[in-house]
Protein backbone atom coordinates (compact mmCIF):
# COMPACT_ATOMS: atom_id res chain seq x y z
CA UNK A 1 0.00 0.00 0.00
CA UNK A 2 0.98 3.79 -1.10
CA UNK A 3 1.20 6.18 1.62
CA UNK A 4 -1.83 7.94 0.11
CA UNK A 5 -3.77 5.29 0.14
CA UNK A 6 -3.19 4.07 3.92
CA UNK A 7 -3.71 7.56 5.19
CA UNK A 8 -6.68 7.97 3.04
CA UNK A 9 -8.30 4.58 4.83
CA UNK A 10 -7.04 6.10 8.67
CA UNK A 11 -9.54 8.82 7.56
CA UNK A 12 -12.28 8.86 10.11
CA UNK A 13 -11.16 5.87 12.31
CA UNK A 14 -8.53 6.08 15.48
CA UNK A 15 -5.43 4.41 13.49
CA UNK A 16 -3.95 8.33 12.99
CA UNK A 17 -4.14 9.02 16.53
CA UNK A 18 -2.58 4.98 17.13
CA UNK A 19 0.25 5.93 14.97
CA UNK A 20 0.91 9.24 16.15
CA UNK A 21 0.93 7.99 20.20
CA UNK A 22 3.52 4.99 18.58
CA UNK A 23 5.64 7.77 17.20
CA UNK A 24 5.58 9.41 20.33
CA UNK A 25 7.32 6.08 21.97
CA UNK A 26 6.56 2.53 21.58
CA UNK A 27 3.51 1.50 23.55
CA UNK A 28 1.27 -2.31 24.39
CA UNK A 29 -2.02 -1.99 23.24
CA UNK A 30 -2.87 -1.65 27.35
CA UNK A 31 -0.69 1.72 27.56
CA UNK A 32 -2.47 2.98 24.55
CA UNK A 33 -6.13 2.56 25.53
CA UNK A 34 -5.16 4.27 29.13
CA UNK A 35 -3.28 7.25 27.62
CA UNK A 36 -6.70 7.27 25.42
CA UNK A 37 -8.96 7.18 28.48
CA UNK A 38 -6.77 9.73 30.64
CA UNK A 39 -7.74 12.39 27.44
CA UNK A 40 -11.60 11.37 27.20
CA UNK A 41 -12.46 14.39 28.55
CA UNK A 42 -10.96 16.56 26.10
CA UNK A 43 -11.40 14.21 23.10
CA UNK A 44 -14.20 12.29 23.43
CA UNK A 45 -14.43 8.35 24.43
CA UNK A 46 -12.70 6.20 21.50
CA UNK A 47 -14.39 2.75 20.92
CA UNK A 48 -11.99 1.02 22.63
CA UNK A 49 -13.15 -2.14 20.81
CA UNK A 50 -11.73 -0.61 17.92
CA UNK A 51 -8.58 -0.40 19.38
CA UNK A 52 -6.75 -4.01 18.73
CA UNK A 53 -8.58 -4.07 15.59
CA UNK A 54 -6.93 -1.47 14.55
CA UNK A 55 -3.65 -2.34 15.66
CA UNK A 56 -3.91 -5.39 13.76
CA UNK A 57 -4.51 -3.49 10.75
CA UNK A 58 -1.95 -1.42 11.04
CA UNK A 59 0.43 -4.27 11.88
CA UNK A 60 -0.89 -6.23 8.50
CA UNK A 61 -0.18 -2.94 6.89
CA UNK A 62 3.27 -2.66 7.87
CA UNK A 63 2.88 0.58 9.72
CA UNK A 64 4.23 -1.15 13.31
CA UNK A 65 5.82 -3.94 14.12
CA UNK A 66 5.09 -5.72 17.53
CA UNK A 67 7.33 -7.39 19.92
CA UNK A 68 6.85 -10.13 22.73
CA UNK A 69 8.37 -8.83 25.60
CA UNK A 70 8.57 -11.10 28.34
CA UNK A 71 8.48 -11.06 32.28
CA UNK A 72 8.56 -13.63 35.05
CA UNK A 73 5.75 -12.51 37.30
CA UNK A 74 3.76 -10.45 34.52
CA UNK A 75 2.03 -12.07 31.55
CA UNK A 76 4.23 -11.55 28.61
CA UNK A 77 3.33 -8.04 26.98
CA UNK A 78 2.66 -6.98 22.82
CA UNK A 79 4.83 -3.76 22.55
CA UNK A 80 4.29 -2.05 19.04
CA UNK A 81 6.74 0.39 17.55
CA UNK A 82 6.02 2.59 14.36
CA UNK A 83 7.77 1.80 11.19
CA UNK A 84 9.11 4.10 8.17
CA UNK A 85 6.00 3.33 6.14
CA UNK A 86 4.14 3.83 9.07
CA UNK A 87 6.13 7.41 9.72
CA UNK A 88 5.34 8.52 6.23
CA UNK A 89 1.37 7.59 6.49
CA UNK A 90 1.40 9.51 9.39
CA UNK A 91 3.64 12.50 7.85
CA UNK A 92 0.88 12.41 5.39
CA UNK A 93 -2.12 12.67 7.62
CA UNK A 94 -0.61 15.78 10.06
CA UNK A 95 0.01 17.19 6.99
CA UNK A 96 -3.64 17.49 5.31
CA UNK A 97 -5.24 21.10 6.26
CA UNK A 98 -7.78 21.18 9.01
CA UNK A 99 -11.10 22.04 8.40
CA UNK A 100 -12.37 25.49 9.22
CA UNK A 101 -14.88 24.37 11.07
CA UNK A 102 -13.24 21.51 12.72
CA UNK A 103 -14.19 20.80 16.22
CA UNK A 104 -12.17 20.91 19.62
CA UNK A 105 -12.15 17.36 19.80
CA UNK A 106 -10.10 17.10 16.33
CA UNK A 107 -7.76 20.08 17.39
CA UNK A 108 -7.34 18.15 20.84
CA UNK A 109 -5.90 14.77 19.06
CA UNK A 110 -3.84 17.09 16.53
CA UNK A 111 -2.36 18.95 19.08
CA UNK A 112 -1.82 15.37 21.21
CA UNK A 113 0.40 14.54 18.04
CA UNK A 114 1.92 18.25 17.69
CA UNK A 115 5.45 16.83 18.71
CA UNK A 116 4.66 15.00 14.73
CA UNK A 117 4.04 18.28 13.09
CA UNK A 118 6.20 20.65 10.96
CA UNK A 119 6.66 23.92 12.97
CA UNK A 120 4.90 25.88 9.92
CA UNK A 121 1.81 23.21 10.25
CA UNK A 122 1.49 23.60 14.01
CA UNK A 123 1.30 27.29 13.30
CA UNK A 124 -1.04 27.31 11.10
CA UNK A 125 -3.29 25.15 12.83
CA UNK A 126 -2.81 27.31 16.10
CA UNK A 127 -3.57 30.40 14.33
CA UNK A 128 -6.92 28.64 12.32
CA UNK A 129 -8.43 27.83 15.83
CA UNK A 130 -7.12 31.40 17.40
CA UNK A 131 -9.94 32.70 14.11
CA UNK A 132 -12.26 29.84 14.61
CA UNK A 133 -12.60 30.54 18.68
CA UNK A 134 -12.64 34.73 17.65
CA UNK A 135 -15.74 34.18 15.33
CA UNK A 136 -17.22 32.01 17.84
CA UNK A 137 -16.68 34.87 20.74
CA UNK A 138 -17.93 37.87 18.91
CA UNK A 139 -21.19 35.18 17.92
CA UNK A 140 -21.78 35.07 21.46
CA UNK A 141 -20.88 38.86 22.38
CA UNK A 142 -23.29 39.82 19.85
CA UNK A 143 -26.48 37.49 21.49
CA UNK A 144 -25.66 38.31 24.66
CA UNK A 145 -25.33 42.01 23.74
CA UNK A 146 -28.98 41.46 22.21
CA UNK A 147 -30.57 39.97 25.72
CA UNK A 148 -32.50 42.47 27.34
CA UNK A 149 -32.65 43.26 31.19
CA UNK A 150 -35.14 41.10 31.92
CA UNK A 151 -34.17 38.20 29.60
CA UNK A 152 -33.62 34.50 31.12
CA UNK A 153 -31.15 34.49 33.77
CA UNK A 154 -30.27 30.93 32.62
CA UNK A 155 -29.49 31.33 29.15
CA UNK A 156 -27.29 34.45 29.93
CA UNK A 157 -25.37 32.44 32.32
CA UNK A 158 -24.90 29.82 29.74
CA UNK A 159 -23.46 32.42 26.96
CA UNK A 160 -21.16 34.16 30.13
CA UNK A 161 -19.67 30.19 30.03
CA UNK A 162 -19.50 29.94 26.50
CA UNK A 163 -17.42 33.48 26.45
CA UNK A 164 -15.26 32.51 29.51
CA UNK A 165 -14.03 29.49 27.65
CA UNK A 166 -13.65 31.40 24.63
CA UNK A 167 -11.60 34.31 26.39
CA UNK A 168 -9.25 31.47 28.49
CA UNK A 169 -8.69 29.79 24.97
CA UNK A 170 -8.03 32.96 22.93
CA UNK A 171 -5.29 33.61 26.01
CA UNK A 172 -3.82 30.42 25.66
CA UNK A 173 -3.62 30.76 21.82
CA UNK A 174 -2.04 33.90 22.37
CA UNK A 175 0.86 32.48 24.22
CA UNK A 176 1.54 29.22 22.38
CA UNK A 177 3.98 30.50 20.04
CA UNK A 178 5.95 32.47 22.29
CA UNK A 179 6.21 28.51 24.10
CA UNK A 180 6.86 26.92 20.85
CA UNK A 181 10.35 28.45 21.07
CA UNK A 182 14.12 27.42 19.25
CA UNK A 183 14.69 24.78 21.86
CA UNK A 184 10.89 22.94 19.94
CA UNK A 185 13.26 23.13 17.05
CA UNK A 186 16.07 21.65 17.86
CA UNK A 187 14.02 18.91 20.07
CA UNK A 188 12.91 18.23 16.61
CA UNK A 189 16.09 18.35 14.46
CA UNK A 190 17.01 15.83 17.25
CA UNK A 191 14.51 13.49 17.22
CA UNK A 192 14.07 12.74 13.51
CA UNK A 193 17.78 10.77 13.04
CA UNK A 194 16.68 8.75 16.19
CA UNK A 195 13.26 8.25 14.34
CA UNK A 196 15.34 7.44 11.23
CA UNK A 197 17.65 5.04 13.39
CA UNK A 198 15.04 3.08 14.91
CA UNK A 199 12.87 2.35 11.86
CA UNK A 200 16.28 1.14 10.13
CA UNK A 201 17.15 -0.62 12.96
CA UNK A 202 13.48 -2.80 12.43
Amino acid sequence: LTGAVIVSSCTGSIRPLVLGLLAQQPRSGYDIKRYLKSMNWLIGSPSYGSLYPALRTLLQDGLVTVDIVLSKDKPARKIYQITEAGQLALREWLDRPVAPDASLKTFVKRLILASNLPRARLMADLAQRRDQVASHQALLEGIAASLGDGSDPVRRLALEYGLALAVAELAWLDGAPSRLSPERAAAEKHSRPHTERTARAR
